[in-house]
């Protein structure tokens, strides 16, 4: 049985997730961020907002990024002022995470162009279906 490009599930993911993609790349670009430079600093700015210093891997766990790759994009964001890495009191070969002060004035003001870009995307379907769905593929064992 072959199966049309329209019918395949996985090809169409793949288109949606290419426009998505884009969509997200171009609300970021006037601000200087790279998709995954955005994703981590937004992630850090919550962490941080939480009372949480994590160190590389705990940012890359709650993510859901490589360690590796996070590492040099913290470098990249270090180098942009928007990220710091102190040393960890408790381990002197651990460095905790702080969103600097530029950070923080750029986290909401993308965090807000990415929110717009996804309400442009996810318009045609209701946001209700649209979170079920989404959170059913990034959960299908159902763990929070």
């Amino acid at each position: 049985m072959t199966v049309q490009p329209g019918e395949s599930p996985g090809f169409l993911l793949w288109h949606t997730t290419l426009r998505w993609q884009r969509g997200i790349a171009a609300a970021l670009a006037p601000l200087g961020l790279t998709h995954v430079q955005f994703v981590l600093l937004a992630c850090t700015y919550w962490m941080n907002g939480q009372g949480e210093h994590p160190n590389q891997q705990a940012l890359a766990r709650q993510a859901g990024t490589d360690v590796k790759m996070t590492s040099q994009v913290l470098r990249t964001l270090e180098q942009k002022n928007l990220i710091a890495r102190e040393v960890d009191p408790d381990d002197t070969r651990a460095k905790r995470l702080r969103v600097t002060d530029a950070g923080a004035e750029l986290a909401p003001r993308a965090m807000a162009a990415v929110e717009e870009a996804d309400a442009r995307f996810f318009r045609p379907v209701p946001l209700a279906d649209t979170l079920a769905l989404l959170g059913r593929l990034a959960r299908p064992d159902g763990t929070p």
